[in-house]
């Protein structure tokens, strides 16, 4: 079984997601997280993802837009180090990338298919990885990340996005 990562598998700021999953096997996390957050866009109102909790924050669209590319930027980051690839990859800036997303012309149903998409092919790639390949590591952004830290990091990062779609906009007035 894959084991929670220890401090020197990420930076410290990534902690903020991987000590969001719990002990067990994080291919099931990723699996039965997949549900929980369909399960939760799919109580969102397409005139209620338009809502923003303050002015200058990201609407409900644009929150699972992000949900979703940074998904497929640490599985990319999981890709590179697990086959072996050696050159430090990028940074990535979330600002960037959401301003070229036009993800409030999208309904927020086309958003929630694609996070199924996405989560359908992060969980082929991390179910099939050989053994050896969790434990490898390059450079991402300036910092150490290991294959298995990516993993966790994935699934933290959506529960994290998931508490503030509930607590900051679902149940905001």
């Amino acid at each position: 079984m894959i084991t929670i990562p220890d401090r020197s598998e990420a930076a410290e700021y990534y902690f903020t997601y991987i000590n969001q999953v719990t002990e067990g096997d994080i291919c099931e996390t990723l699996e039965a997280q997949l549900a929980e957050t369909v399960t939760l866009l799919d109580g969102i109102s397409e005139e209620t993802s338009l809502r923003r909790y303050a002015p200058e924050k990201w609407s409900i669209r644009q929150v699972v837009s992000h949900m979703n590319d940074t998904e497929r930027m640490f599985v990319f980051r999981a890709l590179w180090f697990a086959r072996g690839f050696d050159s430090p990859l990028p940074s990535f800036d979330q600002n960037i990338a959401i301003s070229g997303a036009s993800a409030d012309e999208r309904s927020l149903s086309s958003h929630v298919e694609e996070f199924g998409t996405v989560r359908a092919a992060t969980l082929t790639f991390f179910q099939h990885l050989p053994a050896d390949a969790w434990a490898r590591a390059g450079i991402a952004s300036g910092n150490r990340f290991t294959v298995r830290a990516l993993a966790y990091i994935t699934a933290g990062h959506v529960r994290h996005h998931n508490s503030i779609l509930r607590t900051r906009y679902l149940l905001a007035p």
